[in-house]
C-alpha cells in the first residue's frame, strides 16, 4: 500500500460530496443541435425541422439524449474559457486518469430555450488492482443536470480509474524494498 494512502479515508471525506450547483450560461440553442446532428448523421426531425417539432408533443426542437450535448448546454460554454472540473478532485496515489465509462439516465426531454444547470457528486471510490497498479483507484462521479423548472433532466455517470505508471509502481516498490 502507498504509504500515506488510506482509502477508507478517502471514501469517507469524499464518497456524497456535491459541488454547488450551477447555470449554464447560454439557454440550449438550435444550431448546437443540429450541428451535431449533421454530424454524426442524425436526421430526425425532431431535432432538425422546427416547424415539424412545433406540432409534436415536445412543442420545440428537443436535444438528442447525448450526456455531452446536456452537459455542454449545462455548463459555461467553450467562451470566454472558464475551467470547471467535471468533479471534486480526488487524491489517488496515480495521477494518470482514464475515463472507462458513461452512462446517462433520462428523466425529462430538453428543449430548446431550456436553462441547464448542474451540479458534480461523487458516487463512490474504491481501489481495485489492475496489471500495471496494483492500487488503483476507480471514482465514479455523477453529474446531476436539472432545468428551470426544478425538475431533473438526466445524470451523468463516468467511471474514472486513477492509476500510477510502471515506473511509478516500481520506485514505490523499491522505496520498501520489495522485490
Amino acid at each position: 500500500m502507498t504509504q500515506g494512502y488510506d482509502i477508507e479515508e478517502v471514501r469517507r471525506r469524499y464518497i456524497g460530496m456535491e459541488t454547488a450547483e450551477s447555470w449554464g450560461r447560454y439557454p440550449v440553442e438550435h444550431d448546437p443541435i443540429r450541428r451535431h446532428c449533421h454530424m454524426v448523421e442524425d436526421t430526425n426531425p425532431l431535432f432538425l425541422d422546427p416547424e415539424y417539432a412545433k406540432k409534436t408533443k415536445y412543442g420545440a426542437v428537443i436535444c438528442p439524449p447525448s450526456g455531452w450535448l446536456a452537459i455542454y448546454f449545462a455548463s459555461l460554454g467553450p467562451w470566454p474559457p472558464v475551467f470547471e472540473p467535471l468533479v471534486p478532485i480526488v487524491p489517488a496515489p496515480g495521477k494518470r486518469i482514464i475515463n472507462l465509462s458513461q452512462e446517462v439516465e433520462w428523466f425529462q426531454v430538453i428543449r430548446v430555450g431550456d436553462r441547464l444547470s448542474i451540479k458534480r457528486r461523487i458516487a463512490d471510490v474504491f481501489q481495485r488492482p489492475i496489471s500495471i497498479d496494483p492500487e488503483a483507484v476507480w471514482v465514479v462521479s455523477e453529474l446531476i443536470i436539472g432545468n428551470q423548472n426544478g425538475e431533473l433532466v438526466c445524470v451523468v455517470r463516468n467511471t474514472l480509474l486513477f492509476h500510477r505508471t510502471p515506473e511509478e509502481v516500481a520506485a514505490e516498490k523499491e522505496r520498501r524494498g520489495e522485490p
